[in-house]
């Protein structure tokens, strides 16, 4: 008897992941009403508040002089699509259960871990893509007179860091997306802790107003681990531009800490949720 054998039959590590984020990426380009509505209502927000609030923002200290609504809102509204993109991705991990695919993946001779990752993966690639595709909408719709007063633009040499820190955001975001639709029995309560949780997060991250100098607000805005995604988008927009470290805005090399150690536990949860038993993925 060939003592390899086991070996040689254990399956691939790398496998599953691949196909489950290729299936995650079909499922979402076959739902072309999904893809339209994920940009549109962001590229919505960002045209109607920038006009609308242009005329009584101030921008906050740490800002270069001249700065506008919408350059301040640009990175937060970029960081919305990619935060909506990747958790409304999870919302599959409740369908697959409901249909039975889910369970047909845990009983699957796969490590757990690699289920977990090619789901995250798979809401992470959607994510980045449409955000990016935002991104250098943003030159476009000044040119059609839509964005007036928008100047932040993409380099060549910050296109390569803007998608590598785009792409450890989205794979935060989509890991806590996973969090959340893990225990959940059904898409009506994963949208109450949308509403509840996810949106008040992404308003108190510095996306959509200042935080300020003071006051209880800043060490809310501080402590909420969106804010390093937020600030560290803004300065790898702002690459020809160096922005000062300040209460509301840290260092580039805090962000990238924050943002990686915060992608990290939230990994690791998910893997560790998705190893223990429970009897709704029995059913």
């Amino acid at each position: 008897m060939n003592q390899s054998t086991p070996t040689a039959h254990k399956p691939a590590f790398l496998l599953p992941i691949l196909t489950l984020a290729h299936r995650e990426v079909v499922r979402f380009v076959r739902q072309r009403t999904r893809v339209i509505g994920a940009l549109i209502q962001p590229i919505l927000f960002w045209i109607l508040f920038g006009a609308g609030l242009r005329g009584s923002f101030q921008a906050p200290a740490w800002a270069p002089a001249g700065m506008t609504y919408q350059e301040y809102f640009f990175p937060g509204v970029a960081v919305m699509i990619l935060m909506f993109t990747a958790i409304f991705s999870t919302i599959s991990i409740i369908e697959d259960r409901k249909e039975g695919f889910l369970q047909g993946v845990l009983v699957a001779p796969v490590p757990r871990s690699s289920i977990v990752l090619g789901k995250l993966l798979g809401g992470t690639i959607l994510a980045v893509l449409q955000a990016v595709l935002f991104i250098f909408l943003g030159p476009l719709l000044k040119l059609v007179g839509l964005a007036p007063d928008f100047e932040t633009g993409v380099t060549l040499a910050s296109l390569i860091p803007l998608i590598l820190f785009l792409f450890l955001l989205g794979f935060s975001l989509t890991a806590l997306g996973y969090l959340i639709a893990w225990p959940m029995e059904s898409t009506q309560g994963f949208h109450a802790i949308m509403s509840v949780f996810l949106m008040p997060m992404w308003l108190l991250s510095g996306s959509f107003f200042p935080a300020g100098d003071s006051g209880w607000l800043l060490w809310i805005i501080r402590g909420n681990p969106l804010t390093y995604g937020v600030t560290g988008l803004r300065r790898i927009l702002s690459s020809d531009v160096t922005l000062p470290t300040a209460p509301g805005n840290p260092s580039m090399m805090v962000c990238l800490t924050v943002t990686a150690v915060v992608c990290i536990i939230y990994v690791v949860l998910a893997i560790w949720m998705t190893g223990q038993r429970a009897t709704r993925n029995a059913r």
